[in-house]
């Protein structure tokens, strides 16, 4: 049986410096604490509590009274930096670039849009750690919308500022783009200003082009993983033999029956050992 592993899917850069930085924490002295989860991977999340990473959530950090914080990719809003200096934590910021870049561009939306009565809108999903960290630049005066149902909380009477969700479909958002435009009372005062990172749109046509290769597609992600669900239905759209997996064990042998090849891929936020692993599983489940 042929076993690839894609060579494009895995950590973005932003991942990869986010743990790097967390790696270079981990070997002084004393225990970080990571203002959620790392990454969206259950699996590397534990490869570092394992090197003494603990996760913690906001809730917690009145009690972290000098210790060590770490921000992780998907940035956060300024109140958690206001909290952590006054309760004298060390903050070691691994805020992704791009995310980084974004905030300020969400900034200077709204620095434009408030004097005219108008709108910054973010296509991205609720809750989500980077999304809660861009309508934070704001105190939340920020519309937030996932799809085109959600375009009804918009005022097309008014000027509107689209910006996107680094981790977003950029054929999603140039769709709802063009409604809002075709919605706007005047066209000329809707602003679209695309912020899809492309290191991490750019996996969309190239996973089209690598699963419509193979008999089977295995893709990995977690659970949590924004990013691993948009492009795992990229995946099922190009081959409808893709299977969603965590990690190894959940591989099931009967769906590699009658199959000579198999394509394995993931998300940005899927570590490359773990694709290695399902590898050697899916090899041993046919010996």
């Amino acid at each position: 049986m042929q076993i690839v592993i894609d060579d494009k899917s895995g950590f973005c850069f932003g991942v990869v410096r986010a743990i790097s930085e967390a790696e270079k924490a981990l070997e002084g002295d004393g225990t970080v604490y990571s203002l959620g989860d790392i990454v969206h991977n259950r699996m590397e999340v534990q490869r570092l509590e394992a090197l003494g990473l603990k996760t913690i959530t906001h809730a917690d950090m009145d009690a972290l009274a000098g210790a060590r914080l770490f921000i992780r990719a998907h940035g956060e809003p300024p109140t958690t930096y206001t909290h952590a200096r006054m309760l004298g934590i060390e903050v070691i910021d691994a805020t992704c670039p791009v995310v980084a870049r974004l905030q300020s561009r969400v900034k200077e939306a709204y620095e434009k849009m408030a004097p005219v009565g108008g709108q910054v809108v973010i296509l991205g999903k609720r809750g989500h750690a980077e999304v809660v960290g861009l309508t934070g630049q704001v105190e939340d005066r920020a519309i937030v919308i996932e799809n085109e149902q959600d375009l009804e909380q918009i005022d097309f009477n008014r000027p509107i500022y689209l910006l996107s969700q680094t981790t977003q479909s950029i054929a999603l958002f140039n769709r709802l783009g063009e409604e809002m435009l075709r919605r706007a009372t005047d066209p000329t005062q809707v602003t679209i200003v695309d912020t899809i990172c492309r290191q991490v749109s750019g996996r969309e046509q190239h996973l089209t082009e690598f699963a419509a290769k193979f008999d089977l597609v295995v893709f990995v992600c977690g659970r949590k993983s924004s990013n691993g669900k948009v492009l795992y239905e990229v995946c099922r759209k190009a081959n409808p033999r893709t299977y969603n997996i965590e990690e190894a064990k959940e591989l099931d042998p009967a769906w590699l029956e009658g199959i000579e090849s198999v394509g394995i891929c993931g998300a940005t936020s899927t570590p490359k050992w773990l694709m290695e692993e399902v590898a050697e599983a899916i090899q041993q489940a046919k010996n």
